[in-house]
């Protein structure tokens, strides 16, 4: 086994999700405690102990990094040039009413740059990861190339509140354009393990509203798109992470461009 001294960012980030990925998996089914938060969501006793284990792989392994769990919030200096977002359990309504589509999300930001970054998924036994410059899918201990392909058609979109973007973009609004209708197939599968699957060609997009800066949720399955060479922009067509701009991730160029003008004349619409 690898020591922690000699392991990359990238492999110890696969490892950390793996380890949340098994925490996740064995606590299904059982009827776990819940934490409430603000605004309806909550967090279950999986989140929790998930976090914690990967929040102890991490810590034993890079022990002067700083780490942001969505459950435990911030730990280390607030500019450290080294911080991990975790997310340890992505779909928790999905988990906790016994809907195996959820994620755990572990990356890796340097300054600006995402390094490193990996999603499982704790029931298909898949975790997809990247160095910040290829991106793979190992299952059963081999590893993968991800090869982004809009043939399926299918448009992720995120109808989870908050709309930062509203009146101008409203993603229920996108799924009812006609133009959606004519080119797409929408899916809403309420994890962002839908944004790793853009990466690994099992859908075409995915779109969503919101500040995505150092976010738990999204920064994982955003590397793994850029890396697999997907077109990954916010809402107005700029880099990810420019604000309040929301994410979309397209397959390819053809996609990106035909859901950026969809997006477009919705906010010509609503002024």
């Amino acid at each position: 086994m690898t020591s922690a001294s000699t392991e990359s960012d990238a492999q110890l980030a696969l490892r950390a999700a793996q380890a949340g990925a098994a925490v996740v998996r064995d606590m299904y089914g059982a009827s776990l405690h819940r934490v409430e938060k603000t605004g309806g969501d909550f967090a279950t006793a999986a989140d929790l102990a998930a976090e914690e284990t990967v929040l102890d792989v991490l810590r034993k392994a890079r022990p002067a990094d700083a780490v942001t769990g969505e459950e435990s919030g911030r730990t280390g200096a607030d500019g450290a040039e080294r911080r991990w977002l975790v997310d340890p359990l992505c779909g928790t309504l999905n988990y906790a009413v016994q809907n195996m589509l959820v994620a755990v999300n572990v990356a890796l930001r340097v300054g600006s740059a995402t390094t490193a970054g990996a999603s499982a998924d704790p029931f298909s036994g898949e975790v997809f990861w990247t160095d910040g410059t290829r991106a793979r899918v190992r299952k059963d201990g081999a590893d993968q190339e991800l090869s982004p392909s809009p043939a399926s058609c299918l448009v992720d979109v995120n109808l989870d509140p908050k709309f930062p973007n509203a009146p101008a973009f409203r993603a229920v609004e996108l799924l009812a354009a006609p133009e959606f209708a004519e080119r797409f197939r929408p899916r809403v599968v309420s994890t962002t393990l839908a944004v790793a699957w853009v990466a690994a060609g099992r859908r075409a997009a995915y779109v969503t509203d919101g500040d995505l800066r150092d976010s738990v949720h999204f920064t994982a399955g955003i590397a793994l798109c850029e890396a697999a060479g997907c077109v990954v922009t916010d809402l107005h067509g700029r880099p990810p992470y420019t604000g309040a701009g929301g994410l979309i991730a397209a397959a390819d160029r053809q996609t990106h461009d035909a859901l950026l003008g969809m997006v477009m004349n919705q906010a010509r619409a609503a002024r």
